[in-house]
């Protein structure tokens, strides 16, 4: 952390047109991701997926999360819940992949519970002197949901989930992205830290050169907001989900408001998820942090319900999936070579363009949220 100096931090800290970047050791320091997993992935919200993949009780999704194993898993009464993915005797874990279940049965000594988390049975704890089966169900994990997506907050104290959204959902009304399914999911391994994924998703600075074979030099404008998120905006006249060359297969969301017809929102809601929302679908990178050099991106894609009924959706989708793919691997490429130079001793921080005003924006929020920084 001899890096994270004052100066250095004050560097980063100046108005852009003089600002220089984040130290090295805010991307590679132990003790920095440590901190930041105490003080900004379990106090605040993020994404865990979409209700409409658990459509039925007993539908379940086992998940990592920053907090470790969780489960989403939809109750008799239809209600969504979210609990730690461990059982209450020793520990084991309950349940992996997704699936659909009456009841949930640990695999080791066999404790089951409700699928709403209550516990249903026990072997053999007869014998233990005071056991309560209410205290012993599953431990829930605080779960809100805004148009369809699920988020998970371990800080019971936390702001409500709107309120984190802030002006958020107004901005994207006219999408009306709770009439969306998802459709495609995307898990890569990324060898980098997860601030340089998200600080990445939120420049066109870099998409001339990285992206050059893919989408291509692009034009962005940054939008002021209200709450956790940050956005920018690219701007086109058509849908950027395909590549260039490939005309969009499905028509723009009928009575979009004016500002959404002019491109596609690129946001980050803090702290670890992104929502790319175009005229005609939506799709997310949402980062788990594993370690100061390592973190996992999901990439998934939602389209209006109309569209996804239609015979041909499947083949007209698929040139969606190749370019959210193509594009997420290129970033992961140089996102890995980036993080290997900041283990170099010889790394300064750099000036900062006016491109990378949002670059900026992100590294001091999470900054302003680590004590004695």
């Amino acid at each position: 952390m001899t890096d994270l100096s004052p100066e250095n931090l004050a560097a980063a800290r100046a108005p852009l047109q003089t600002a220089k970047s984040m130290p090295a050791g805010f991307y590679t320091s132990d003790e920095i991701f440590a901190a930041e997993r105490e003080h900004v992935l379990l106090k605040h919200w993020f994404f865990a997926g979409r209700e409409d993949e658990l459509p039925n009780p007993g539908d379940y999704r086992s998940l990592e999360t920053p907090g470790g194993p969780a489960l989403l898993i939809r109750a008799d009464d239809g209600k969504l819940g979210a609990f730690a993915n461990v059982c209450r005797h020793r520990g084991s874990i309950l349940l992996e992949g997704t699936g659909n279940c009456r009841r949930i049965v640990c695999p080791y000594h066999a404790w089951s519970y409700f699928s709403d988390g209550r516990l249903y049975g026990c072997p053999d704890m007869e014998d233990a002197e005071g056991f309560d089966r209410v205290e012993n169900g599953l431990i829930p994990i605080r779960l809100e949901t805004w148009a369809g997506f699920v988020f998970l907050n371990y800080n019971n104290d936390a702001l409500s989930l709107l309120e984190h959204l802030g002006d958020f959902p107004q901005r994207m009304a006219t999408h009306r992205l709770e009439e969306m399914r998802c459709t495609w999911k995307l898990r890569l391994e990324s060898a980098c830290n997860w601030k340089l994924l998200l600080e990445n998703a939120m420049e066109t600075y870099h998409t001339g050169t990285v992206h050059k074979d893919s989408v291509g030099a692009q034009v962005s404008r940054t939008l002021n907001t209200q709450g956790q998120w940050l956005c920018l905006q690219v701007i086109s006249g058509r849908s950027i989900a395909t590549l260039p060359g490939t005309e969009p297969g499905f028509p723009a969301i009928e009575d979009l408001d004016d500002d959404a017809r002019k491109g596609t929102y690129f946001t980050v809601i803090h702290p670890t998820c992104q929502f790319a929302v175009a005229q005609d679908c939506m799709w997310w990178l949402n980062v788990l942090p594993l370690a100061a050099d390592r973190s996992v991106l999901e990439v998934g894609g939602c389209f209006p319900e109309t569209v996804v009924s239609q015979p041909e959706f499947e083949a007209k989708a698929a040139a969606y999936y190749d370019r959210w793919e193509m594009v997420a691997r290129e970033d992961i490429g140089i996102l890995e070579r980036q993080q290997a130079a900041l283990g170099s001793v010889l790394y300064r921080p750099g000036p900062l363009s006016g491109r990378d005003d949002l670059v900026q924006q992100l590294g001091l929020w999470v900054l302003n949220q680590l004590p004695n920084l």
